[in-house]
């Protein structure tokens, strides 16, 4: 077993609710670590993978952060939302009618490739040193420059109206949330993010995460050191298909 303190990788399925903070806090004070940080946040309402990085290791996160990332997510159409998520207020209602299985397959297949996403005002990216989200809850919207993503995969897995059961692997920097957003006005119905699971991201997948809520002997158990974390990123590359390293 890892002593408290040991430089490496946790990888944590967050529960829904939690921010990504709450479970840096929560694992920092469990394990008696001097330094946690986690590679890429993920919203209070998502689910499933949230790498942690563990004191010396906080040094590599730049590189151990590297690679895509994989998600299952909601959408609902019929109703597009300011958050773009099922936690905003409702800016829009659209008719369902006459909207096809083909019509969806073929919306979903246009965000394949690289394309330009526009984030949400509802994100943590700065406008002048203060993070969208606060200047949303304001009532403050500003223009937001598109950047550059690429959706390596994407795949519908059920779809029972209103809502869109499907899979994206992308590079990092993606909103599934703009995603489910742009998907809606594409269809010109309106459209919102649900439910969404992150099941990889980069070499780390959620076979291998643990709960926040085990004990600390339980948690140093699947504590991945540094040294291997760093050579499995080497090897894997965190490409679109790459098979990883799953740690049993």
């Amino acid at each position: 077993m890892h002593l408290p303190g040991y430089s490496g990788i946790l990888v944590i399925d967050k529960p829904q609710g939690w921010t990504s903070h709450d479970v840096v806090a929560h694992v920092k004070r469990k394990l008696k670590a001097k330094k946690v940080g986690h590679l890429g946040t993920l919203d209070p309402l998502a689910t499933g993978v949230l790498v942690l990085v563990l004191d010396s290791a906080t040094k590599h996160a730049a590189n151990l952060g590297a690679g895509v990332k994989e998600y299952a997510a909601v959408c609902r159409l019929g109703e597009a939302r300011d958050t773009y998520d099922s936690e905003g207020k409702r800016t829009k209602a659209g008719d369902l009618t006459g909207l096809t299985r083909e019509d969806i397959l073929k919306a979903l297949d246009g965000f394949r490739g690289r394309i330009k996403q526009v984030p949400p005002m509802y994100s943590a990216i700065k406008s002048n040193g203060q993070p969208l989200y606060k200047l949303a809850r304001k009532g403050i919207t500003i223009e937001r420059e598109a950047r550059e993503i690429e959706i390596f995969e994407i795949e519908a897995l059920n779809i029972e109206l209103p809502g869109v059961h499907f899979r994206v692997l992308s590079s990092g920097g993606t909103y599934v949330r703009s995603i489910c957003h742009d998907l809606g006005e594409k269809l010109g119905c309106g459209g919102h993010l649900t439910e969404l699971r992150r099941t990889r991201s980069g070499a780390f997948r959620i076979e291998e995460a643990a709960g926040p809520g085990l004990e600390a002997a339980e948690l140093t158990e699947r504590i991945i050191p540094l040294e291997e974390a760093l050579k499995r990123v080497s090897v894997d590359g965190g490409g679109p298909g790459s098979p990883g390293v799953v740690k049993a």
